[in-house]
Formats: C-alpha cells, sequence, structure tokens
C-alpha cells in the first residue's frame, strides 16, 4: 500500500484538524465576550494573522525541504534544541488537551439527548458513565492508528466531507432568518460595561479564534508523509480559508438572528440552539448528528497528529529515542502509547475536578501560542540571515506580530499557567540528552530554563494563594 498522503487527504486532514467542537460552541462563546464590532474586528485580526502563519508554513516547506518535523522543526533550526524542545513539548500538550476536550464536549452532547432532570446520564462530559464512554473511543481510535496512518487519513477524509454538510445548511437557514436590526442591536457592547470597552472585547476574542484554528499546520506536521512537497502548502491554504469562512458566516449570522445578550446565556453546543430556534427541534438534532459526527473525525486526525509530535522530535533527538520506534503499518507506536495514557489520565482529572470543555479550551489555545510565535520568529530570521527583503520578510514580520500580539491578548495569568505545564516536560528533553552523551544545556539554553522554571514557581505560588 502507498503510504504517502495526496492533496485531497491532505486538506481534509488540515480542515478536519480544525473544525472539530469548536466551531459548534462558537455563537455563544464569542457572545459572552464581545459585540458584533468586537467580534468582526477579532475575526479580521485572526484572519489575516492565520493567513500570514500559513503563508510563513508554505515558505519553509519550500525553502526548507530537509526539515520534515514541521512546527518544532523550525523552532529547532532556528534557536537551538531547547527552544526547538520547548516547541514540541506545547505543541504535543496543546494537541493532547485538544483531544480532551473534544470527549468531554462529545458526551456533552450525548447529554443534551438523553440526559434528563431527574436523572444525569452524560451531565457536562464529566460523569461517570461519560468517563467509561470517552475511554472506550479513545483505545478504539488508539487500535484504528495502529493500522497506519493512511487507514485513518481515509476515514478523516470522509468524516470531514460529513461534517460541512450540517455546517452548509446551519449558514444558509440563518442566512434566510438574519435580521438586520437584531445584529446591529448594541453594536459595540455597551452592556459590558466601561471595564470591557471594545478593546478589551476584542483581546477576549483571541484565544477562541486562536482555538478554533489550531490545526492549520495539520500538513506540515506530516509533511514527511506527503506524496508530493507542494501539497503542503496548498492544503494548508486550501484548508485555512474554508474553515475562516465557515467560522465567520456562523458567528456573524447568528448573532442576526438572535441577540448577543441572549445567546450569550445559551448552553452550548450553542450552534444546536440557534438552529433550534429557526427551525424548531429538528434543528437541534441537524447540528448534535453534526456535532458528533466532526468531534469523531476531529478526535481521530488530533490523535494522528499528537502522536506525529513526539515521534518526530525523538527522530530529531529532542525526545528520548523509544519515541521514534514504528510498527509494521508506519505507526509511531510508543509516541501513540504516551499520548493517549495521558488523554486517559487527563480524563480522570476532568472528572474529579469537574472540568468543562472551555476551560480545556484556554489552557489548549495558550499552550500552542508559542509555538506559532516561533514559526513567525524563524520565518523572519530566515529573511534577515539571506538578506531577502522581498516577500519572505514581509510574511515573517506579520507572522511575529501576530504571534506577539496572541502572547499580549491572551494576558499573564495563562502565560504563567503554560509555564508551569512546560516544566515537567524538561524529563523528557534531559533523558534524551543523556543517552546522546552530550551536554543538556549550551550557551542561552541555560538561561532560557532557568527563566521557565522561575516562571512555573511563580505559577505554583499563585495557584497556592489563588490568584491563578
Amino acid at each position: 500500500m502507498d503510504n504517502k498522503l495526496g492533496l485531497g487527504a491532505m486538506t481534509a486532514l488540515v480542515i478536519g484538524s480544525m473544525i472539530g467542537a469548536g466551531v459548534f460552541s462558537l455563537p455563544q462563546n464569542m457572545a459572552s465576550v464581545a459585540s458584533p464590532a468586537a467580534v468582526m474586528i477579532g475575526w479580521s485580526i485572526t484572519g489575516v494573522g492565520m493567513i500570514f502563519l500559513a503563508l510563513a508554513f508554505q515558505h519553509l516547506s519550500h525553502l526548507k525541504p530537509e526539515i520534515e518535523s514541521g512546527v518544532f522543526g523550525y523552532a529547532q533550526a532556528g534557536f537551538g534544541d531547547f527552544i526547538g524542545f520547548c516547541s514540541a513539548w506545547g505543541y504535543w500538550l496543546s494537541a493532547m488537551l485538544a483531544n480532551v476536550s473534544y470527549l468531554v464536549i462529545l458526551f456533552s452532547t450525548l447529554g443534551m439527548f438523553f440526559d434528563q432532570p431527574d436523572m444525569v446520564l452524560f451531565g457536562e462530559g464529566n460523569t461517570w458513565l461519560a468517563l467509561a464512554g470517552s475511554s472506550i473511543l479513545l483505545w478504539l481510535v488508539h487500535a484504528l492508528v495502529l493500522r497506519g496512518i493512511q487507514t485513518a487519513a481515509i476515514i478523516n477524509m470522509v468524516t470531514t466531507i460529513a461534517k460541512l454538510v450540517p455546517l452548509f445548511m446551519f449558514i444558509a437557514f440563518a442566512f434566510v432568518a438574519f435580521k438586520w436590526d437584531t445584529f446591529i442591536f448594541d453594536f459595540t457592547g455597551l452592556h459590558f460595561g466601561e471595564e470591557h470597552d471594545l478593546l478589551s472585547q476584542v483581546k477576549s476574542t483571541m484565544l477562541i479564534t486562536v482555538w478554533v484554528f489550531i490545526g492549520i499546520e495539520g500538513a506540515v506536521v506530516v509533511s514527511s508523509r506527503a506524496r508530493h512537497r507542494r501539497y503542503i502548502g496548498r492544503a494548508t491554504i486550501l484548508g485555512l480559508l474554508t474553515a475562516l469562512s465557515i467560522y465567520v458566516l456562523v458567528t456573524l449570522l447568528s448573532m442576526g438572528v438572535i441577540t448577543t445578550q441572549e445567546l450569550a446565556t445559551y448552553k452550548n453546543p450553542s450552534m444546536a440552539q440557534v438552529l433550534t430556534h429557526i427551525l424548531g427541534p429538528w434543528g437541534g438534532i441537524i447540528i448534535g448528528c453534526g456535532l458528533l459526527i466532526s468531534v469523531c473525525g476531529a478526535f481521530l486526525s488530533w490523535t494522528v497528529l499528537a502522536s506525529e509530535a513526539p515521534y518526530l522530535a525523538a527522530k530529531d533527538k529532542m525526545f528520548p529515542k523509544c519515541f521514534a520506534t514504528q510498527n509494521k503499518a508506519g505507526s509511531p507506536v510508543k509516541s501513540l502509547l504516551l499520548t493517549n495514557i495521558s488523554i486517559q489520565v487527563s480524563l480522570f482529572f476532568v472528572m474529579y475536578a469537574g472540568g468543562t470543555y472551555d476551560t480545556l479550551l484556554a489552557i489548549a489555545s495558550e499552550m500552542i501560542l508559542v509555538p506559532y510565535f516561533l514559526v513567525g520568529a524563524y520565518t523572519l530570521q530566515l529573511a534577515i540571515q539571506t538578506k531577502n527583503r522581498g516577500s519572505l520578510l514581509f510574511v515573517g514580520i506579520c507572522a511575529s506580530s501576530y504571534g506577539l500580539w496572541l502572547l499580549y491578548a491572551s494576558g499573564l495569568n495563562y502565560l504563567l499557567l503554560s509555564a508551569l505545564l512546560y516544566l515537567p516536560g524538561l524529563y523528557f528533553y534531559v533523558k534524551a540528552k543523556r543517552e546522546q552523551g552530550v551536554k543538556v544545556f549550551i550557551g542561552k539554553e541555560k538561561a532560557a530554563a532557568g527563566v521557565l522554571t522561575v516562571a512555573a514557581c511563580f505559577a505554583v505560588g499563585m495557584l497556592w494563594t489563588g490568584i491563578l
């Protein structure tokens, strides 16, 4: 069997990775923090920023074809092994938490269908029954991915096509039901008060908009499995434009069907309640079924992407060498096992801590910000080193600026929390370096590791005092 992926499979992987559970909660997520005006500005910033990030991926895939580990491979090439490892660890952790969130929202949706006032079966996706169902699905997908990336890619293509049908139906019905007066009612969000002005509203949309675009790098992460190198950039751009169009239409059309203040009170998946408002009970059924298909497809995509991260990092000597092990079907066995055991443990924490989809959304989004920033920074570095004053320099400046804006918009609290989550990864990095018999930290890496440790200690202190 040809284990290489064609343009269609790679584009489906990008779309399938981005369009998961997030789009079905976008109406409420956005309405709870921003007005229509702020949402339009937020999508404009995110759309332009993500286009430049996609262009950075496209340039780098052409200029550095020897780098096959994608996001973190670029960080390693530009800034050394330790920064490359941090990028790989952050990316893997974000992907792993994304999968946890998909399982939580999946069973939360089943709760929408089966829970009764006197009998809660699935709740917010964090009951014992939801945990059992999530665990079964987790290890079924584990077995499927062990059969080979190509098999998983074919199934993902089918589920990607299937998930787009209810989304296009929602857009069509919402367009018909759209009312201009409803859309411009409190257009700038006066009901939020002076403490949450337009700029604050725009900043509040950033983690939400980044969350739904996580996966834009899907084609880059599996670049070593592409049939032709040119497919990497094409799949990234095609996937981005498709997802961006859907996200903008879903969010803005919903705000023209139901007022922002009312939309903010909806339970997620809020798209189901919006379509129920338009069509009656059938609306909720259509979106509920669409979400179940979408989340299962996205869960499969992200299982592939998450398992690729330690595998590729091990090949680049940033992770212990055991994670580079593959089975006969070409699946990264040890990396896949690490990922799914971590998901299983996280599911227990979610149940005991009463975690929800929104909590996981915020943490997973924050963990991906550093890897994305480093891609833009490496593009800029490459442009300066090669004295490329053309498009590469422009793309590098814009992608880096967008990365810095995201780090600023996310806030100090989330940055400190991400530092705490980066710290356990040092065990894997130290082990990898000791296996190679080389010095663990060299040059500026000592300072970087020290800053990370201090930031993590601050985070522990803030958590202990209840500030964070």
